[in-house]
């Protein structure tokens, strides 16, 4: 499969998307850490946020307090949730559990 040719222009506004989409993502994750921002918050964001909802559930998890890899890890596999899942991607019932127990 080859990619599609891309003018400069083009190429400089994927550039520009694909770096404003990591800070964003860096932000939410940075806010997750300190405590100003929680799982639920995020949730409710990523209902209307395109950057928020594509972002990788296992990331999310890991920048909670007191949750490391293994602990992110072991809770997803827990509730059955793909370690590749993405946030839009989550079933109801999957948030339900997530809230639950990190909450």
């Amino acid at each position: 499969m080859t990619l599609p040719e891309l003018t400069d222009e083009q190429r400089r506004d994927a550039l520009a998307k694909a770096a404003e989409a990591r800070r964003a993502r860096a932000e939410m994750k940075e806010l997750l850490r300190t405590g100003s921002l929680t799982l639920v918050e995020v949730l409710d964001r990523a209902d209307e946020d395109e950057i928020l909802a594509g972002t990788k559930v296992l990331p999310v998890l890991e920048a909670l307090p007191g949750v490391g890899k293994v602990k992110a890890r072991r809770t997803m596999e827990e509730i059955g949730i793909a370690e590749n899942r993405k946030i839009r991607g989550l079933g109801s019932r999957q948030r339900e559990r997530l809230v639950e127990y990190f909450s």
